[in-house]
């Protein structure tokens, strides 16, 4: 029989009750003693686990409508253990041998109560232990002989718990982009990011994912773990024979693989997305910041402020005519060439604008050489260097030099123009009608000599 039918009527009772807080407290506090006492927790340790929870938190209980003038007079611990016995959460049994009461948990009502716990645990860890979990089953199914394929299902399903964890990371994220939105202030907003994203997201959640890098320490492991088993063919083998020994029917082994390998594809595209949910969110706090901070003061947010109220009026017109006989609205403090909005040009105008910048003129050989910053590549020392090291006698002979690389070439461009100064220590001679070609270049043929004092 299934869980749900041994459910009764009233245990739905506890979602609607007025005290609904005070019970769920109850209950975690009843769950915690009732694994340390072996799961047999007698009625006066349960009134006692529930008076010191009461006496911590200070809990004040309402009265419920089925609750009587008498039950009022009872303890609060008392009136909260009856109370969950009524409604089924809680079950009392008698021991006619020791002629005690034990209070038990019914299997039903622990299922919710762990979904309970995890609504109000802290969490964050849990990336941790399926990404372990899937490490660690995978390896041994590698490595034990007496190993099934239902080994390899709990490899599959923690796969897809941590799918589901990363999932539901990503789906909250939404709920913080509302609250974000909702603080007028600067200081609620900056209380907002630190006591609510960074701590919720940061530091529980997003925190394990990318800074101990936990995903990451075992992927690469797991994935060539998976491509060995799926490239043995004789293992293969082996699994499938011991599979139909051991009676086990549904997904073969490469199934079963390729499913857990299509797992952590997801997982990765999902922190993928966690990263660009991260980015859109720091980028909107730093803008809403900024907005606040500029809103009273700048003149452009005192102008979305007022944009804002003349948008959320009933009446836009007599609005922007009150607006008008107040404010002069065509001030160069507010319409100027900085304006709120600036269009993008199109796509003809960027054409237009670089035909413009292909049809002027020509640069000179003082621009060009400036423009290329070459003139300061090299000193006047470098170039007297170069001039001396290639002469032959008292002459350089341009068309017998050989260009071994682009800044040789560099040098003869600049020697040329050292020696048309009149403070230059060479003179070019003759320049020679001819054009050389060589070493992929072409110059003309030019003769360097020592200028004459």
């Amino acid at each position: 029989m299934q869980l749900r039918d041994e459910i009764p009527d009233t245990f739905w009772t506890l979602f609607r009750s007025v005290n609904r807080e005070a019970y769920i407290e109850a209950l975690l506090a009843v769950n915690e003693e009732y694994q340390y006492s072996n799961y047999f927790l007698t009625r006066e340790l349960c009134i006692q686990v529930l008076a010191d929870l009461n006496m911590k938190k200070q809990i004040e209980l309402k009265r419920e409508e089925n609750e009587t003038e008498f039950d009022m007079l009872e303890t609060p611990s008392s009136r909260m253990l009856k109370w969950l016995l009524r409604m089924g959460w809680l079950k009392a049994v008698e021991d006619y041998n020791t002629l005690v009461t034990n209070i038990v948990i019914p299997d039903y009502a622990a299922v919710f109560i762990e979904a309970l716990e995890k609504i109000h645990s802290e969490g964050g860890e849990e990336t941790e232990i399926y990404i372990q979990n899937v490490y660690a089953t995978l390896f041994s199914f590698r490595n034990d002989p007496k190993a099934g394929l239902s080994m390899l299902r709990t490899a599959l399903a923690n796969t897809r718990r941590l799918n589901k964890a990363l999932q539901d990371m990503l789906h909250n994220m939404d709920k913080f982009f509302g609250r974000l939105l909702g603080r007028t202030t600067y200081g609620e907003l900056l209380k907002e990011h630190l006591e609510g994203y960074v701590e919720e997201i940061v530091r529980k959640k997003y925190h394990i994912l990318k800074t101990s890098d936990n995903f990451y320490i075992y992927k690469t492991d797991i994935k060539k773990c998976l491509r060995d088993m799926r490239e043995d063919g004789d293992w293969i083998a082996r699994i499938r024979r011991r599979s139909r020994e051991m009676g086990e029917t549904g997904e073969d082994v490469l199934e079963l693989l390729d499913l857990i390998e299509r797992g952590f594809d997801d997982i990765e595209h999902r922190i993928s997305n966690m990263d660009k949910e991260h980015t859109k969110y720091v980028r909107a706090t730093v803008t809403r910041m900024n907005y606040l901070l500029s809103g009273e003061t700048d003149t452009k947010g005192l102008v979305v402020q007022l944009l804002n109220q003349i948008a959320e009026s009933r009446d836009k017109e007599a609005r922007i005519q009150a607006v008008g006989a107040q404010m002069n609205l065509s001030h160069l403090e507010i319409l100027s060439e900085k304006s709120l909005y600036k269009r993008r040009k199109g796509k003809k105008d960027f054409v237009s604008q670089m035909a413009d910048e292909e049809l002027a003129e020509d640069l000179n050989r003082e621009d060009v050489l400036r423009l290329n910053r070459v003139q300061s590549r090299f000193s006047r020392k470098q170039i007297e260097e170069f001039i001396e090291s290639h002469m032959e006698g008292e002459v350089l002979d341009a068309a017998s030099l050989s260009f071994a690389d682009p800044e040789e070439f560099e040098k003869l461009i600049l020697a040329y123009d050292y020696s048309t100064r009149r403070n230059s220590r060479y003179v070019v001679v003759s320049e020679a009608e001819e054009m050389i070609e060589k070493d992929g270049y072409r110059y003309p043929a030019l003769k360097f000599v020592r200028r004459s004092l």
